[in-house]
């Protein structure tokens, strides 16, 4: 079983950057492929992005493909999704989940979930 905290959240202006944080405890992230997946009110949850644990090979939704990267730390176990170009579209919560399969956006695979954080793209 893994736990997962995401940090780095907040306000931004548009065409600003966040960096937000997924750390895990409980296990390694060698053995979990991580997604970022995101939620704004009244919409369905987005996969954002998925970084793979045996080949650490990144995917993107085409909606922040260009603007957002997923990364990954394995000594600090933790996943990063550098977000750049921000818009007020990509206000969401956020959050970060963990899954034994390959990398890949669909939420329903994933197994371990994260609190989320917000993030808030506004003038």
């Amino acid at each position: 079983q893994v736990e997962l905290v995401e940090s780095g959240g907040g306000l931004v202006q548009p065409g600003g950057s966040l960096r937000l944080s997924c750390v895990a405890s409980g296990s390694t992230l060698d053995d979990y492929a991580i997604g970022w997946f995101r939620q704004a009110p009244g919409k369905e949850r987005e996969g954002v992005a998925s970084i793979s644990h045996s080949d650490g090979n990144p995917y993107y939704a085409d909606s922040v493909k260009g603007r957002f990267t997923i990364s990954k730390d394995n000594a600090r176990n933790t996943v990063y999704l550098q977000m750049n170009s921000l818009q007020p579209e990509d206000t969401a919560a956020y959050y970060c989940a963990a899954t034994l399969h390959y990398g890949n956006l669909r939420s329903e695979w994933y197994d371990y979930w994260g609190q989320g954080t917000q993030v808030t793209v506004s003038s």
